[in-house]
């Protein structure tokens, strides 16, 4: 160690040497916080005790420069603290705020701007397809979302526990691959619900909604009203009424067509007797799915009606052990679900 060096370090730690300017600065900021022996004495050894030789850390613990370097190291560590430490709300992953976006044909939009190959849709953002435009949204990590043509969807929500789009007209293919209820679409009369599932829905103009399922099920919801939906099937919603009675896609037409008329329109005794006549006689074994959900959710039935339905049910499916006639047509939903076993559908993941 040079001469110069060491004179510096003897100032350092006892004062004597060449002063060190550096030094001399901190000593003149921090010179209020020096030692004061007349507020702390030094301790009184026994006489009959040799005074202890101040080497190693008692030493240290004496030094009377020991405060101002102290300080010095708790100001510095407050900065630190001060600088690292996150304050006021932190700024939301992007990856979990929006989703990538693909284009896969035409020139589709985020917002206003155009998306060249791909681009992140942020949520309250609308994707907005024209007659020549398609897209692929990547739902986080569970799934995607293929958009057709002429279709608006807006990013709602894109969480761990809640992935929602709205589908304000247009159609999606949606293909999920995750535990239930963890992506939802919205439309302007129900919420579809992924149960582990692929599926299509589309929204006219005038909000009516078609849910076709592809793979596993969906549930259409609203208010309170519920339509299971299995792979094969679908079921129509309109605003201001939600979901019908879910059907099998590859039933006659004249059942669909009857069965839309029940669901929705307000019809006179007469019609809506000849709606239902038409479905009772359409009905094939597989049918007997929908006619099971028509005795599940009522539909405002009278007890007639359902009578009509259950003796049909029967001669497609007899019924399980444990079911009977007066109880079914009364509602009881226990053997609804003894009937449904005999179905053929299997039954949706739960929670």
């Amino acid at each position: 160690m040079n001469d110069e060096k060491k004179t510096k370090d003897d100032y350092l730690w006892d004062g004597s040497g060449e002063p060190d300017p550096e030094i001399q600065r901190l000593e003149s900021a921090l010179g209020r916080f020096r030692h004061n022996p007349d507020l702390h004495p030094a301790p009184v050894w026994p006489e009959t005790a040799a005074a202890p030789h101040r080497t190693g850390w008692r030493a240290w613990l004496t030094f009377p420069r020991l405060a101002p370097a102290l300080i010095m190291a708790a100001l510095v560590l407050a900065e630190v603290l001060f600088l690292r430490w996150p304050r006021g709300p932190q700024p939301i992953n992007p990856s979990i705020s929006s989703w990538q976006v693909s284009r896969l044909a035409g020139s589709p939009l985020i917002g206003e701007n155009r998306i060249a190959e791909s681009g992140r849709l942020a949520i309250g953002q609308m994707l907005v397809t024209d007659a020549s435009s398609r897209a692929n949204i990547t739902v986080g990590k569970i799934g995607e979302v293929e958009v057709e043509p002429n279709s608006r969807v807006r990013l709602v929500q894109a969480r761990m526990t809640e992935n929602r789009l709205a589908l304000d007209r247009g159609t999606i293919h949606a293909l999920i691959s995750a535990p239930p209820r963890l992506f939802f679409v919205d439309t302007p009369s129900a919420v579809a619900v992924d149960l582990g599932c692929a599926y299509t829905l589309q929204v006219d103009d005038q909000g009516v909604g078609l849910l076709r399922v592809t793979f596993g099920w969906v549930e259409f919801e609203t208010h309170g009203q519920q339509s299971l939906i299995p792979s094969g099937a679908a079921a129509i919603t309109k605003p201001g009424i939600g979901p019908g009675t879910p059907f099998f896609e590859d039933a006659s037409d004249a059942l669909k067509t009857a069965l839309e008329k029940l669901d929705f329109e307000n019809l006179d005794p007469q019609s809506r007797a000849a709606a239902l006549h038409t479905i009772l006689a359409e009905a094939r074994k597989r049918d007997g799915f929908t006619l099971l959900n028509l005795l599940r959710t009522y539909r405002g039935m009278s007890e007639p009606e359902r009578a009509l339905i259950y003796d049909r049910l029967a001669a497609l499916i007899p019924p399980p052990p444990g079911v009977s006639r007066e109880p079914m047509v009364r509602g009881d939903n226990y053997m609804v679900g003894l009937w449904w076993d005999l179905m053929g559908v299997g039954h949706p993941k739960k929670k």
